[in-house]
């Protein structure tokens, strides 16, 4: 195991301890990583502790307004990607030449879109899940239970609304750190779908 993530673990383990924080569920070599229910800046905290108790990279889509600044240094020393919500085809083009050659691939995409409430997901996760048949895992968080940890790992069918009542379904009993602010898990494809 390399060193740097020998520490990183040790880091996490100590930090996850002190929160009384736990981590659950078994590591996918890749997948398309749907976090929720996405509520807090903490979250990011949180998935980067579960990320590194289990010694792995997530590349995590983040706005590209975080990468200024001191900010920015950390950002991209724990993963993160830079994504410009005005032209995300090229970051998403350079991940997925990565996806290719990776043995591990994990992408990690808030699905929310944002910390507060919604109506909709954002159906990037569904989108990219598709074109290139990486299935997805949804990685949560519950603040009742303090864990954050590995959901299931799901191949998509294209049904939308079949595929989107699993994921609710999964996401049903699991708050957030502010559980008022979380979106339910819904396409604005599956409406389009439905009529």
């Amino acid at each position: 195991m390399r060193r740097h993530f020998l520490v990183r673990r040790t880091l996490a383990r100590v930090l996850l301890r002190l929160a009384r924080w736990r981590t659950t569920g078994e590591v996918p070599r890749r997948g398309v990583l749907v976090g929720a229910p996405h509520t807090s800046n903490w979250d990011w905290v949180l998935t980067m502790l579960l990320a590194w108790d289990n010694s792995v990279q997530i590349r995590l889509l983040v706005k590209k307004s975080f990468f200024k600044g001191p900010l920015g240094v950390l950002m991209r020393a724990t993963g993160a990607v830079e994504l410009d919500r005005e032209n995300p085809g090229a970051t998403i083009k350079a991940l997925l030449a990565d996806a290719e050659v990776d043995e591990t691939f994990l992408l990690g995409i808030a699905a929310e879109g944002t910390r507060g409430r919604s109506e909709y997901w954002k159906s990037g996760f569904y989108r990219i899940s598709r074109q290139t048949g990486i299935p997805v895992t949804l990685a949560y968080l519950d603040r009742p239970s303090r864990t954050v940890g590995w959901g299931p790992t799901i191949d998509l069918t294209g049904d939308v609304g079949a595929d989107m009542d699993r994921i609710r379904a999964f996401y049903a009993d699991k708050r957030g750190i502010r559980p008022e602010l979380a979106t339910v898990p819904r396409l604005r494809e599956e409406r389009r779908t439905d009529s």
